[in-house]
Formats: structure tokens, sequence, C-alpha cells
């Protein structure tokens, strides 16, 4: 006669037969699924919209894609809106990202007068409304001649983006062991050379979370380009859409704009798909310090 015994899991506790295991984690597949179906559906409605015949746009008979040939031939055209946008938030990411990497460098490893004050006062940035500071650095940028530039633009989303980007660096560096600097230190490097040497590949999730939302943020913003950019041709796609919604006489073209959705959409989601575990490691690293 053969004995089966169940086999104790790690800990000694036996574990749950595979079909146990399945019902208590059936409420979780649930949630996620329904939670996954209701943030995919306004983004498969609009890829839908776009290309089916609606009445009074461009694509009244049939499916295809003449709502999209609308937008490519809109006032400088989608090309020229593409390239603005890509322009403005690659700039953010790259001064985000290098003076966020310094700033939380500092914050780590430094220690100096009113450091935490310091930190705090760059923290309650946060709690300003974003609003609030468009009109004084409109006229900041105009004494400075960057008023409607792109470069202005990237300038002022960069600072929205420095608080948290900065509280980001700090925990990313402070999860690091401070052998390895140290190690890197006694071999003959200096501070900067052990910084990008060594601490920048350990906290590259870190960075990588910050160049993401610093890139999510300027390829999705509306408000600023609206106060601080006033050349059409120099528009990022978000205002040029906005502008396209209700270019006839205030008529709304809705299928021209949801396919001015989908060009906008598409390049955040293949990126956040490409990048998500590392923006998931870059979350983590400061919960897991210590």
């Amino acid at each position: 006669m053969t004995l089966t015994t169940t086999r104790p899991a790690r800990g000694g506790a036996p574990e749950r037969p595979p079909a146990l295991q399945a019902l208590v984690r059936t409420p979780y597949y649930v949630l996620t699924g329904g939670l996954a179906i209701l943030f995919l559906f306004p983004l498969v409605w609009a890829t839908v919209a776009s290309v089916s015949p609606q009445g009074g746009t461009a694509q009244t008979d049939g499916w295809g894609f003449g709502n999209y040939a609308t937008l490519s031939t809109f006032q400088a055209g989608i090309v020229q809106y593409l390239l603005n946008s890509t322009a403005v938030s690659l700039m953010t990411v790259l001064f985000t990202v290098s003076i966020s990497m310094l700033g939380g460098y500092a914050f780590a490893r430094f220690q100096f007068p009113g450091k935490n004050v310091l930190f705090m006062v760059t923290l309650a940035i946060l709690m300003v409304p974003y609003a609030t500071l468009l009109i004084p650095l409109y006229v900041l940028l105009n004494a400075l001649g960057l008023q409607n530039s792109l470069l202005g633009l990237a300038l002022v989303l960069t600072m929205f983006q420095l608080p948290f980007a900065t509280f980001m660096m700090r925990i990313s560096f402070e999860a690091v062991p401070r052998e390895l600097e140290e190690a890197a230190l006694v071999d003959g490097c200096g501070s900067f050379r052990a910084l990008v040497q060594v601490l920048v590949p350990a906290v590259k999730p870190g960075l990588t979370t910050v160049g993401l939302f610093a890139f999510l943020a300027a390829w999705n913003d509306f408000i600023a380009p609206l106060i601080l950019i006033s050349d059409a041709s120099k528009v990022p796609l978000p205002l040029a859409i906005a502008n396209l919604r209700g270019q006839v006489m205030g008529i709304v073209d809705y299928g021209a704009t949801e396919a001015g959705v989908v060009v906008l959409a598409l390049p955040c989601v293949v990126l956040f798909l490409l990048l998500q575990r590392h923006y998931v490691r870059g979350f983590m690293s400061g919960a897991l310090k210590g």
C-alpha cells in the first residue's frame, strides 16, 4: 500500500491544493481584469471611432483613415506638431534626469547645513497650484528672451518635474550600499567619477522612472503651451489637437479629434510597455532600503 502525504511548503505549512489556490486568487483576477478593461476601454473606443464612418467628418462612408488624413494636413501638419512635442519632451527628460540625478546624489550622500530644510522646500513646490506660476514664468521667460520658444517651454516643464524627480533619485541613491562608493573612492575615483561609473548603473531603474514621468508629463501637457507658446507652428501636439477640435465655426470634428487622441497616446503606451519593468523597480528601490 502506498501512502501519500502533503508536501509542506516553506515555513512548515502544507501547500494548498491547486483548486483552492485558484479559488483564492479568483477575486484578484476579477478585480485586476475589471480595472484593465476600465482603463483600456476609452483608448480602444477612440481607436475604433477614429476609423469608423461618422457624419460631419472626413470618414463618412465605410471604414478608413480619412480622419488621419485631415489630421495630417491641419495647419502646419501632424509631422511638425510631432516634432515639436518630441523636442520638448526630450529636452524635458534630459534636463530633469541630469539635474535630479545630481540633486538626489547630493541630498543622499553629502552633509551640509540646512540640507533637510532645503529638501522640504523643494518638495513644497508640489503643493503650489500649477497654473498660478505660469504668468510669473511667462514674464520671466520674456525677460530672458525665451518666451514663445520650445526651450523655454521645456525649462518650465522641467521645473515642475524636479521636486518629485529629486525625491525619487534621493531614495534611489540611499538604497545603494555606501560600500560600493567607498570602494570606488579607495581605488582613486573622485566623487563625480564614482557617481557616473558606479552609482548611476545601480540607480538605473530610478532614472528610468524619473525619465518616463518627465516624458509623459511633457508629452501630454496642455496648459503650459497654451500660455507660453503663441506661434502656431511651434505648438505641441495636444494644443494642435485642441485647435483642430473646433476649427469650423465651432463645430467639433470628432473623427479627427479621435485620430489625434490615438496619435497622442500611442508613443506613451509603447514607451510604458517597453520600460514598465524598470519603472516598477524604480518605485520599489526606496521601499527595499534597509
